[in-house]
């Protein structure tokens, strides 16, 4: 049997204005004359991203989720080229505290997952040192959260280039130089365009990262369609997290659009995958990446009550037998 904690991404279909990822575009920014009310501005909108998330936790607690993805976009214009000199995290210590001392008193997990610009597989030292920056930045989040750092934080193995294997040597040359502190905060996945299952084992073999393994990518985009063969190596290589191993859920949107998520997770692609690693792991972490978030998570937990071998534990987290 295998306990399994059920996740979602950065923002509630049913909490009402609790954006956490309201924006100022540079072009906004620049129309405005005084330059320091334009940051005070900036600053009041990062703030209100991060109380919505604070809401957002609330409404996690009451709902007994224990694991959720923050959004990458708490804070607009962030490691802008134009803001260089604008100390973003100053303002938001009273916050980043309140947020820190409410997941103390209520544990959960909490990551993030950046934004598909963010490449560590670039042989452009501008992109790599813009990704960098930009990692830092999560982790600064995290540290201001006191949430422990360690594999926090999900990637892709970034772009192809012409030249899938060139591009996977370039990740692990680009490796040697990210900061250690970054480095212990990432974990990788398989995408479903270029890098497959086995090409994300083979890097999170090397560089000693753990795999969150995205079923719905695999199905979209493998070297060998059987995964199952390859889930003992996925799970080793969670062998030193002290996190459970984490995987990512999602459903087509229709055979045409099948890279599109869908707005909700079909139980029987969830439980085909659940019956084949069950008793593999005690516990597994399962995040939802479906278009209707929360309620994708509530009306999953409400599908499972079909299957005798799901013995329900709170209201986002079940036993497989």
């Amino acid at each position: 049997m295998t306990l399994v904690r059920l996740g979602y991404v950065a923002m509630s279909m049913q909490l009402q204005n609790a954006s956490p990822s309201k924006t100022m575009t540079f072009a906004q920014f620049s129309k405005l004359k005084d330059r320091n009310a334009a940051i005070d501005k900036l600053e009041r909108i990062s703030v209100t991203n991060l109380e919505n998330c604070l809401r957002l936790l609330r409404h996690n607690v009451a709902n007994d989720i224990k694991f959720f993805r923050f959004s990458s976009k708490l804070i607009p214009l962030a490691n802008h080229e134009e803001l260089s000199d604008w100390k973003f995290m100053r303002p938001l210590k009273g916050i980043l505290k309140e947020i820190g001392d409410y997941i103390e008193e209520h544990p959960m997990r909490v990551d993030f997952h950046p934004d598909h610009f963010v490449l560590l597989n670039s042989k452009n030292k501008d992109i790599l040192n813009q990704t960098i920056k930009t990692l830092s930045m999560h982790r600064s989040l995290l540290k201001g959260m006191r949430v422990p750092t360690v594999h926090r934080c999900v990637l892709h193995i970034g772009g192809g280039y012409d030249d899938r294997e060139l591009a996977l040597e370039q990740f692990i040359h680009n490796w040697a130089l990210v900061p250690q502190a970054l480095q212990e905060m990432l974990i990788l996945e398989n995408d479903d365009t270029t890098f497959h299952l086995r090409d994300a084992l083979y890097v999170c073999e090397k560089l000693n990262v753990p795999l969150v393994f995205d079923y719905h990518h695999h199905l979209a985009h493998f070297e060998k369609e059987e995964w199952e063969e390859e889930w003992e190596r996925v799970v080793g290589t969670w062998e030193f997290s002290p996190l459970p191993v984490k995987m990512h859920i999602s459903s087509p949107r229709d055979e045409k659009n099948f890279r599109a998520h869908a707005d909700y997770i079909d139980p029987r692609m969830f439980m085909d995958f659940l019956s084949k690693i069950k008793g593999s792991v005690e516990e597994i972490h399962c995040m939802i990446e479906a278009k209707k978030k929360d309620e994708a998570l509530f009306r999953l937990m409400e599908d499972l009550k079909e299957y005798p071998e799901i013995e329900r534990v709170d209201g986002a987290s079940f036993i497989i037998h």
